[in-house]
């Protein structure tokens, strides 16, 4: 049930609010109105987190947002808050923390009570409307919180307190060296917990964690360790071929709840499409696996198709839940990607569909190995069970027959799929979740010689440009919707999109995408440097009681870890030694995280590899128009190769913005015969002309191709 009139949230431009615009809640927006009439009336704050696509937040929602009784007491003796964790990470992570503090552990709903001065005092996550099960129910905290803010609001205030002084600690951490044997301890750290039948690290529920690819990618190039390797391209192997890849529509949902990859949570995000379209490019440089090269595709395929916005930008995920194709006007977790194995035999026919079935695991009763909610009964979550040979061998059919009956039946099935009603799409378009999008894109237009991939990158960097950068205080703004443009960027916008400007620059070595990436990582540096040392993740605002530093890598990488990356890559192609002693200052202000359990930042550990390894280069002097320029580049971009700067001598505007920065760059020729040299810490050897030579320069420097 949904209140006749709107609150305080009509006028916001977030989905997530807006969902909340009717309901019997008077539900403020974060900012001056609510806390000031919290502090004039005497109230506590009720603040509730969450996001669009959350499938408990819309539970929650349903059970207590749209209950009357509730809306009556929340009203009656609270100011309610209503954020958006993707529009505001600054709010989330002081929430976070605080409810890790109390409780151990927090996830979305985030739902918190707080001092009008906005400390927290109790948190939850999701809280069942009435009490059941031994849980106490939302009704009942009401009462409780309101007895407690009446009768004892000194210990409220003391706790709320002590909470604070316990984050702003945490975030404190004493500096100390780090370990030599980081590297190798990390590695370690997730031999021990790899799963060597499913692939994945530690139990379930299982996330992709697009991190521990990069680096285990990296630990194997710098160190031969193939250990390392196999980890990561058999957790990206199992991946693709469990529930949690959607098998007909490309792309990954957020998460699996069981250790096999099979039953996800339904979510799509931007941000694990962007990383993990990098990470399964990166595996088909490393392995020469095409199943790799063609789960990067497809990732890439679904959000071209259902992401992009029509100016070029990407929205931001794609909601679990949606309306059940079996029963109308129910909606259910995963609905839109479930399927009755009847339906399958009706849309493409029995023969097609015993092959079909075979392959991917469909069952008459449903196949859900895990359903505590019931929600799966007779449903079928696609996964490939069997591979194209095993069914040849197992209908005695060629291999070629069978590849093309399973290609032509998800054509089919992915067309019936298109006429249910999808999953509620989050439109607004994030700048750093963007910036995660354009370096896999970029990354993998070179890995597999797409030029469209990278033209799809570009279109989404000139995108951010006009509508969120403002050029005159170089400042960007995070969230575009519907026409406005809002909210001050944070850490993570910066260092997301100048990591995604460089991989960009990477492949089209245009000039002024390294100068826009040089002046934003100025502006991240003024405006979230922490004098004790690596960077705020938040903009300073008086209403947040502590600014902190993220020191995990999980779904996002760290903030603070991209910064390292990207000062380390700019200081080295600008010659800013200045920018790369700052990379390694960041890196060790998180010495104590590191040093006593490194696989919470494996990219800072990535990092700090890199910056101890002596910088190479290849440049290459030519027409970027003419075919033989194409191909030394194409050298390069056919090899893993992290660390390895790749510059162009045009002739023109980028060989200009160089030679300001590197002055043997200046003089190169790029008249005749386009020319390659591979260059070590400022020593280069001499120049080759063919595609051929270049290689076997690369592959004696260590970066080898399976070509």
């Amino acid at each position: 049930m949904t209140h006749a009139s709107a609150n305080h949230l009509i006028h916001e431009q977030s989905p997530y609010l807006l969902q909340h615009a009717h309901n019997p809640v008077d539900w403020y927006p974060w900012g001056d109105e609510a806390f000031a009439r919290a502090t004039r009336e005497d109230r506590p704050i009720f603040l509730s987190i969450g996001y669009a696509t959350c499938h408990w937040c819309h539970v929650m929602a349903r059970e207590s947002f749209e209950d009357q009784e509730i809306g009556r007491l929340l009203n009656q003796w609270f100011v309610a808050i209503k954020v958006d964790r993707e529009e505001r990470p600054d709010i989330d992570q002081v929430y976070m923390a605080a409810a890790q503090a109390l409780n151990g552990s927090g996830g979305w709903p985030l739902s918190l009570f707080l001092l009008p001065d906005g400390k927290p005092f109790w948190a939850a996550t999701y809280i069942p409307p009435r009490s059941r099960n031994g849980q106490p129910g939302f009704v009942e905290i009401l009462q409780a919180v309101h007895e407690a803010w009446q009768n004892r609001r000194p210990e409220l205030v003391t706790g709320a307190d002590r909470i604070i002084r316990a984050i702003a600690a945490a975030d404190q951490g004493p500096v100390s060296s780090i370990d030599p044997k980081i590297a190798r301890r990390t590695r370690d750290y997730l031999t021990d917990s790899f799963d060597p039948v499913h692939g994945g690290f530690g139990g379930a529920p299982r996330f992709p964690r697009p991190v521990l690819f990069d680096f285990l990618f990296h630990h194997f190039q710098t160190t031969g360790d193939a250990r390392a390797r196999d980890m990561g391209l058999t957790t990206l192997r199992h991946m693709a071929r469990g529930g949690i890849h959607d098998q007909l529509g490309g792309g990954f949902h957020r998460y699996s709840v069981d250790s096999q990859w099979r039953v996800p949570h339904f979510e799509k995000m931007l941000y694990d499409q962007g990383q993990l379209l990098a990470a399964y490019s990166d595996g088909w440089l490393i392995s020469g696996d095409p199943n790799l090269a063609g789960t990067a595709r497809d990732i890439a395929a679904y959000v071209l198709r259902d992401l992009k916005s029509p100016d070029g930008a990407f929205y931001s995920a794609e909601d679990a839940d949606s309306e059940d194709p079996y029963r109308p006007g129910r909606h259910g977790e995963g609905a839109f990607y479930l399927w009755r194995e009847e339906e399958i035999v009706r849309t493409i026919g029995a023969a097609a569909a015993n092959i079909f079935n075979f392959c991917y695991g469909v069952e008459f009763d449903g196949n859900a190995p895990h359903d505590p909610q019931g929600e799966f009964t007779g449903r079928n979550i696609l996964y490939l069970a069997r591979s194209p040979a095993e069914a040849a061998a197992h209908f005695k059919r060629e291999e070629a027959e069978i590849r093309a009956s399973l290609a032509d039946s998800r054509q089919k099935l992915l067309y019936r799929r298109q006429q249910r009603r999808r999953p509620h799409l989050d439109d607004k378009i994030l700048t750093g979740w963007n910036g995660l999008m354009i370096s896999g894109l970029a990354r993998a237009g070179a890995a597999l010689d797409d030029p469209g991939l990278v033209d799809a990158a570009g279109a989404a960097a000139a995108f951010i440009r006009v509508r969120l950068f403002e050029e005159k205080t170089g400042r960007l703004l995070r969230r575009h919707r519907v026409g406005r443009s809002g909210i001050d960027g944070q850490l993570d916008d910066y260092t997301f999109l100048v990591r995604g400007l460089l991989d960009l620059y990477r492949v089209r070595q245009d000039p002024s995408l390294l100068e826009w990436a040089e002046s934003l990582t100025r502006t991240a540096i003024d405006l979230f440097t922490d004098p004790r040392g690596g960077f705020f993740d938040v903009l300073a605002t008086k209403r947040l009681p502590v600014r902190m530093k993220g020191a995990y890598d999980g779904a996002e990488p760290a903030a603070n870890a991209v910064m390292a990356e990207n000062l380390l890559n700019l200081g080295r192609i600008l010659d800013n030694r200045d920018w790369i002693g700052l990379a390694g200052r960041t890196i060790e202000t998180f010495a104590g995280p590191l040093n006593t359990y490194p696989p919470a930042l494996p990219l800072m550990v990535r990092v700090w590899t890199e910056l101890a390894r002596t910088p190479a280069q290849v440049v290459v002097a030519g027409d970027p128009a003419a075919e033989d320029t194409r191909a030394l580049l194409a050298v390069v971009h056919e090899r893993y190769a992290p660390g390895l700067l790749l510059l162009l001598a045009d002739g023109g505007g980028n060989q200009a913005f160089l030679a300001r920065r590197l002055a043997f760059i200046r003089d190169l020729p790029v008249q005749g015969p386009a020319r390659a040299w591979f260059c070590r810490d400022r020593t280069c050897r001499l120049p080759v002309h063919d595609p051929e030579g270049l290689a076997g320069l690369l592959e004696k420097e260590g970066y080898s191709t399976w070509r």
